[in-house]
Order: C-alpha cells, then structure tokens, then sequence
C-alpha cells in the first residue's frame, strides 16, 4: 500500500562528485512490503524552481534497523540539492511506489546492472540470497570508477568496463558470462536503455525471460501525468511509474 510519510536521514555516504548515498529511517512506520524494484518519490526541501518530486530506486532495506537506503546520481538541481541532507534532516516521501522484480518460480538468475541501474540489484541480490536462490551478478560501466556499489553485495560480482580497467574489459553484452545465458532461467537488467535493450535481444535469443527496469521521466509517480508513458505490444501505451517500472522485455514495443 502506498504511503506518504516523513523520513529521517540518519547517514549521508558520498561517493563522488556525482553521487551519493542516503540512509533513511521512517519517523512513524516501517519498510514492510517495499519490494526490489520498486521506487519512492522524494519531496526536494526548500529549493527554488524545483516543485516535483524526484524518483529514486529502492537501492536496499534493512528490515532489522528498518532503514531505507537511496543510491542518488547527481544530474540535476534536485538531486544535487538532496545530496545537502545531513543527518536529522527530514524528507517528505511517497513509498512504495510501481511493480517490483517478479522472483517466484526463479531457480537460477542472473542479474545486470549499469550505471544507476546497478542500485536495484543490491536489494534483489539480497532477496535472492535469503531465498537461497542460485544468483550471479553482473554490473558494467565506463570505468572502475563508474561502477559504484560493488561492496553491497552478499557475493562478489562480475565486472565489466569499456576500458578494461576493473574486470573484464568490454560491453556488459561481451562479458563472458553473457556467453552461456542458457545456464539461467531468468535474467533481471537495469541500466541505459540501448544496454537494456542489447541485453533483452542476447535473452530472447536464448530463450530465457529478462526483465528489465525503465527509468522514464516520472513526476507524479501515480500515473496522474502521463509523463513515463511507453508503448508496449498487447497493451498500448502504459504509464511505468503504475505498470512498471519493471517489464518483462519481450512486452514493450519499443524493444522488439
């Protein structure tokens, strides 16, 4: 069920120049039914020219200490304005919002992440692990330095980056374990949409259902403003903040 609630950010991790990591608590309830996947909406506080809130990916969720955790990329004026948050700070956030990753009757999965899109897979590596489902992790970037949350894993990763500098050097789609898809029954990808796309391809061909995570501009996060709408083949045009953002690939048009 949706919520509307105040949050307490209780550590502010920098990583970068241009990104970040916000520890939150709930002042009043808990995390109970946040799904990996899903995402929140945060209210921006007090910046000039900023009005809509700004989704972020549910990155993980501590049940035990019932803290939220959000992987922010710095891209505009309201990120970079969330990245002044310190601890004790409140935040005004709608949670939990869209359809998560679909696990059940998963028996060996393996998980993509590029960029941003690497945040969603912390949580459902972990969910994975305590389900005691077979897993492996991919995540791909431009270099070393591109491919941020790596320690979050319950298990190591793989690596890939275009310029050879941490693992395998390459596209995300040239990484060796790309090369036997077939070993696993379902493939789960966030991350640039032409890799999104060039990973859906690989999938299909090996007959292996992927979903993926789109990251459409969304403002309202209800599907009230038809901002995130994209064209799917069976359903017409949907909004991915309600219907999303999680799609089985072989279901959006735009990926045929």
């Amino acid at each position: 069920m949706k919520k509307r609630e105040l949050f307490t950010v209780i550590e502010h991790i920098p990583f970068s120049d241009q990104d970040f990591m916000l520890r939150l608590r709930p002042q009043q309830g808990d995390l109970e039914g946040v799904r990996p996947g899903q995402f929140v909406n945060l209210l921006v506080p007090k910046t000039a020219g900023v009005f809509l809130r700004r989704p972020i990916s549910v990155c993980d969720v501590d049940m035990q200490h019932n803290v939220l955790s959000l992987y922010v990329k710095k891209v505009g004026k309201g990120t970079r304005a969330l990245d002044q948050c310190l601890p004790g700070d409140s935040l005004d956030i709608l949670f939990p919002l869209g359809n998560g990753f679909g696990t059940e009757g998963v028996r060996h999965a393996l998980l993509l992440g590029g960029g941003a899109g690497i945040a969603p897979m912390v949580y459902l590596s972990k969910q994975l692990e305590t389900m005691h489902i077979p897993y492996q992790v991919l995540l791909a970037g431009k270099t070393a330095a591109s491919v941020q949350l790596r320690e979050c894993f319950p298990q190591t990763p793989a690596i890939a980056t275009d310029d050879g500098s941490l693992g395998e050097k390459g596209l995300i789609t040239q990484h060796s374990l790309m090369q036997n898809l077939k070993s696993y029954d379902k493939v789960f990808c966030c991350g640039p949409t032409p890799m999104m796309k060039a990973v859906a391809r690989m999938a299909e061909a090996a007959s292996v259902p992927c979903e993926v995570s789109l990251e459409n501009t969304m403002a309202c996060g209800l599907g009230a403003c038809l901002c995130c709408v994209t064209p799917t083949v069976a359903q017409g045009n949907v909004c991915v903040c309600t219907d999303g953002p999680v799609f089985d690939s072989r279901t959006l048009k735009n990926f045929r």
